[in-house]
Parts: structure tokens; sequence; C-alpha cells
């Protein structure tokens, strides 16, 4: 059975660990962290060479879908589905899923996402290629990074046998999923060999994706086929409203790839990686932003009106129209906007989204 193939970008993160600049109206998916396109503009421009504009979908909030649609006004507005309120990656796929179905019973869908950097877009393009022929066999696939370092903050994957070669590309049987290890095993896994950073990308038949989510997720499975009956009717949006909010919070990884993966022990499930380096990386944190522009002589990244003397390998990030000068800093991310300045140590950035749940039990709205 061979399909056309679509793209899901899921876009309906918050990017809290991109506080100040990511904010609730103006998440990071809309952010210009990297020239003068947003991440959602940059993750739709890298499929146009591989795919028409009517085959790529979008999923997001239901209060982003017109920010998203003015800055891609040539994107057809129907290909925008609209979560009432996000349930996690696994309900946000199943209803891309359930859509297609309605639209192309034989459809592939790629899964990715709009807040990735991908340095090498035409081998991002020639994978996803690759992948849709795996895929066309009933395989669930996802893309696997090889590790640059032992990162505790990325899910990984195990391969076992070689399953075979298309275009170019191996792919493998996963062994299994692990969800963000703790440093002693990120170490290990790295020096295994067999081990890959999990993407967050995947490649499948609509089909296949909903006769998992039918084993393993019945009641999710069961809302998606209450709401494919009134689909394109005016039951729909109502329906959807109504039903949605009561869904489970899950993960595509935890609600499905682990289990199916468990379950491929006792019998060969076909879920497969594919390996490929197409200088990925996860925009999840101000450190990974510094990471992916250029470092001047001292490895600091300065964007704005800046003046840094005597600083080491420090980040600084303005938007405001205020001049920021450090003197004698190192290891630091100093992010200006108009409203709020924030400032930490490099190795702790990840903590930014602790300073979100503060402000949000605090009901401070002028700065969510």
């Amino acid at each position: 059975m061979n399909g056309s193939l679509y793209a899901l970008i899921m876009a309906g993160g918050g990017g809290t660990r991109l506080w100040p600049l990511s904010r609730g109206a103006h998440p990071k998916q809309m952010l210009k962290l990297f020239g003068e396109r947003t991440m959602f503009q940059v993750s739709v421009d890298r499929l146009l060479p591989l795919l028409p504009l009517e085959r790529i979908l979008v999923v997001t909030a239901a209060d982003q879908v017109r920010p998203l649609a003015a800055q891609y006004p040539e994107l057809p507005r129907k290909n925008f589905i609209a979560e009432p309120l996000g349930r996690g990656t696994a309900p946000c796929i199943g209803l891309a899923a359930m859509v297609l179905q309605q639209r192309d019973p034989n459809a592939v869908m790629a899964v990715v996402t709009a807040d990735h950097f991908i340095g090498r877009p035409d081998t991002f393009r020639d994978v996803l290629c690759a992948a849709q022929q795996v895929a066309e066999q009933g395989y669930l696939v996802t893309l696997g990074i090889t590790p640059r370092f032992p990162s505790t903050g990325y899910g990984y994957i195990r391969r076992s046998a070689l399953l075979g070669q298309v275009n170019g590309f191996d792919y493998y049987q996963v062994e299994r999923f692990t969800e963000k290890p703790k440093a002693p095993a990120a170490e290990a896994y790295i020096q295994e060999g067999v081990y890959y950073w999990n993407s967050g990308m995947f490649i499948w038949r609509a089909d296949r994706i909903l006769e998992e989510m039918r084993r393993w997720m019945p009641t999710m499975s069961a809302t998606l086929r209450t709401l494919a009956a009134v689909w394109g009717t005016p039951a729909y949006a109502e329906t959807l409203a109504r039903l949605w909010p009561a869904l489970r919070k899950e993960t595509i990884d935890y609600g499905i790839m682990e289990k199916v993966t468990q379950e491929a022990k006792q019998k060969a499930t076909r879920v497969a990686v594919i390996p490929v380096d197409m200088e990925w990386s996860d925009i999840g944190a101000w450190a990974s932003v510094m990471e992916l522009h250029p470092h001047d002589a001292n490895g600091n990244v300065l964007l704005g009106d800046v003046i840094n003397i005597d600083g080491t390998n420090t980040l600084v990030f303005s938007q405001g129209e205020r001049l920021i000068v450090t003197i004698g800093v190192e290891d630091l991310i100093v992010v200006d906007t108009p409203d709020t300045v924030m400032i930490a140590r490099r190795d702790q950035s990840e903590r930014v989204r602790e300073v979100v749940e503060q402000l949000k039990a605090a009901n401070r709205q002028d700065r969510l």
C-alpha cells in the first residue's frame, strides 16, 4: 500500500524554558531566534521542497491558530487543527491522524515540530523520503540522533538488529525507549554506541498509529472515533470542546512507543529507528540557543545593543532598547525584554521554568 506523504507540525508548546522572551501570547515557535524568520516559518520552509502546502498540517492551541496563520498566510486555513487545550503529544498526534484518515485513508504522516533547529535541511528531507518507504511496510519509524554528549535532558532510543537500508539510510529494530536518564546512565549510553537521542520526530501510516492507539490508549481512541463520526459537520466543534478536556495528558513516547517496544520483546512488533546526522538540536533552553549562534573569540554570543568587556562564555540576548553592558562576567545567560531582565548561570538555564511556575502561583499574568 503506497500512500501520499503528509507532514504534521506540532506547534502548540508554551516554551517556558525560553522565558522571558517566550510568553503565553507569543510562544517560542513564533520567535525569531535565528535570523529574520520565526521558528514556525522555518519549520514550514524546510518542508516545501518536498511537500506542497496542501499536505502540511499544523496542530496548535486554539488561541494560536490566528497568529500562526498570519505568519504563513499561504498555508491553507483548513490545515490548522485546533486543540481546545493541550493534552500532550499523544492526543495531538491522534487528532491529526484522525483528520488525515478522513482526507486520505492511505496517508503517511511525518510528525515534526516547530521548535527544532536543523542545520542540514536537505538531509532532513532525504530521511523523510526514506522513512516513508519504511513506514509503508507497516513500521512505526522514529529518527535517531547520534549523541554528541551525555545529555540528561533528552530521551534515548536503543537499537537492536539491522533491518535494512533504503536510499542510503540504515534502519534498525528499536529495542527500547528511555526517557531522560540520570547522568551515569547517559554516560554509559554514549560508551555503548547503540543509543540515539530521541528526536521526537516520527513517520508512520495514519491507520497504523490509530491502530496502536486503539490497543494502548482505548479511552482516547474512543474519543477520536466519536470526533471522526462528526468530522466536517456543525457538531464537530461542540463535540471537540466537550470531550477534549476530559482526556488524560500523555506523551506519544509514554503512551505508545514505550509500550510497543516492550511488547516487541515477545514478538516482532514493527518499530524502527533511522539514525541521521542533520545537525539537529532541540531548542529547549537558552543554553541551546547560545550553542547554535556564532561565538566570538572569548566564547560569547552577543545579540542586540551590547558592550562586553573581558567577559567569557556568556550569552546576552537583548530585545529591548537598553544598552546592556557586561564586565568580567563568565558563563552567564542575560536576556533583556522590554519589561523583564533575566540573568542566570549558563548551567542553570533549564531552571527558568521554575520562575514561570512561581509567576503562575502569584497570578502574575502580566509577565506570562
